[in-house]
């Protein structure tokens, strides 16, 4: 059988069979191993293959330039990823205000990093539940900003209907159990709560001019690649819709630095990084569905 036409497991979102191998990539991270993408005809579902079990993959996350876990400000990527991050926590946590017109209340973080986002909420006012699977960094998180996160495991202990806001900021293409916890937060949230997911985009225009190099694939850590429409159908199955969809304008810059550097194109690529970054965000600006990350707003439908 072609290559193009090998037969995979189901769909994990719309359990179709129609799966192709779309190309290969590599972890340019850390191992430098082989990794293919697979795609479901039907609904747009980009995900690794083969995909490290929960065992398995620990190691892939271990190494001292994994940003979310380390803080690590070394290297020039790194420097550029800390300044931008302090704008868009002040543009993620006014915006999450706004969803609820002053109204401050319970909001659950999952994948918490080193609890900077939770840390803004908290002075905001909100009551933080935070969780994160990495005891480095929530050792970090209590070091930093005296923020006890609570192991990822906590997820189902929750009491239901607690939380006005769920967020997962570029989390939920790393989780193995995903409609396990889809189903889980639509039992946390509250009748008019907010789940909101960030997410790369392979349907943007930097996921296209870099192909095997982009480096939101960013294999095995990421299990799944997801697109507007595999989005629509993930919150759909899960009784959810999506209310809106947000460019997170400064990920094309970032995503496109580090697939140059991936290259190992040098100066001469850094700066097409930023012409490419440029190029993206434009094209978003005419349609949303083409940023190079995107913000889900989603809500419940029953």
């Amino acid at each position: 059988m072609p290559e193009n036409h090998k037969k995979f497991s189901p769909c994990p979102i719309c359990n179709k069979e129609d799966i192709a191998a779309l190309l290969h990539t590599k972890d340019y991270s850390l191992t430098g191993e082989d990794f293919q993408i697979i795609q479901c005809a039907n609904c747009s579902l980009e995900y690794t293959d083969p995909a490290p079990s929960k065992q398995d993959i620990v190691p892939y996350y271990n190494f001292p330039s994994y940003i979310s876990h380390t803080d690590t400000k070394e290297g020039i990527v790194n420097q550029i990823y800390h300044k931008v991050r302090n704008h868009t926590l002040t543009q993620k946590t006014n915006w999450v205000q706004s969803l609820f017109t002053g109204h401050k209340g319970q909001l659950l973080e999952v994948g918490a990093g080193t609890g900077a986002f939770a840390h803004s909420m908290f002075k905001k006012g909100w009551k933080v539940t935070a969780l994160e699977p990495d005891a480095a960094s929530r050792q970090k998180a209590l070091d930093n900003y005296d923020i006890n996160l609570l192991p990822i495991e906590a997820l189902y202990q929750l009491e239901p209907a607690k939380y006005e806001v769920i967020t997962l900021w570029h989390v939920l293409e790393h989780v193995h159990d995903l409609n396990t916890y889809m189903k889980t937060f639509h039992s946390l949230l509250k009748p008019n709560g907010r789940l909101i997911i960030a997410v790369p985009n392979y349907t943007s225009y930097d996921a296209g001019f870099y192909k095997n190099y982009w480096a939101a694939y960013d294999v095995p850590r990421h299990l799944y690649h997801f697109s507007p429409l595999s989005m629509h159908y993930l919150a759909k199955k899960h009784k959810m819709t999506i209310v809106q969809k947000l460019p997170m304008w400064f990920d094309s810059f970032y995503v496109s630095l580090l697939s140059e550097k991936y290259k190992q194109s040098g100066m001469i690529g850094m700066m097409r990084a930023f012409f490419v970054g440029c190029i993206s965000n434009i094209i978003a600006l005419r349609n949303a569905d083409r940023g190079s990350s995107l913000i889900y707003e989603i809500k419940k439908i029953d």
